[in-house]
C-alpha cells in the first residue's frame, strides 16, 4: 500500500483539506470585518494600530490556545501575522483617506 491509496491517510488528509478550506474561508471573513474597521479609524481620524488591543487580543488568544492544547507561542505568531497585515491595510486605507 502506498501514500496514495491508504484509505485512513486519504481520510485524514481529506479533514486537512476541509479544514484549510475552512481557514481560507475564517480569514477572508475577518479581513472584510477588519477593512471595514481600517474605514471607520481612517474616517474617525484614529491611528491605524490600538497596541493595547492587540496585547489583551493576543493575551486572550494564549489563554485560548492553552485551553485549546495548542502551542501558545505558535498562536501568538499566528496572531501577530494577522495583525500585522491588518495594521498594513489600516495604515494603507488612512492614506487614501488623507
Amino acid at each position: 500500500m502506498t501514500q496514495a491509496t491508504d484509505p485512513e491517510l486519504l481520510r485524514l488528509r481529506s479533514s486537512i483539506d476541509n479544514l484549510d478550506a475552512a481557514l481560507v474561508h475564517l480569514l477572508a471573513e475577518r479581513f472584510k470585518v477588519t477593512q471595514r474597521v481600517g474605514e471607520l479609524k481612517a474616517t474617525k481620524g484614529l491611528p491605524p494600530a490600538d497596541p493595547d488591543r492587540e496585547k489583551r487580543q493576543i493575551e486572550r488568544l494564549r489563554a485560548l490556545a492553552v485551553d485549546a492544547q495548542l502551542d501558545p507561542e505558535f498562536a501568538e505568531k499566528f496572531l501577530t501575522f494577522i495583525v500585522t497585515e491588518v495594521v498594513r491595510h489600516h495604515e494603507r486605507i488612512a492614506k487614501d483617506h488623507a
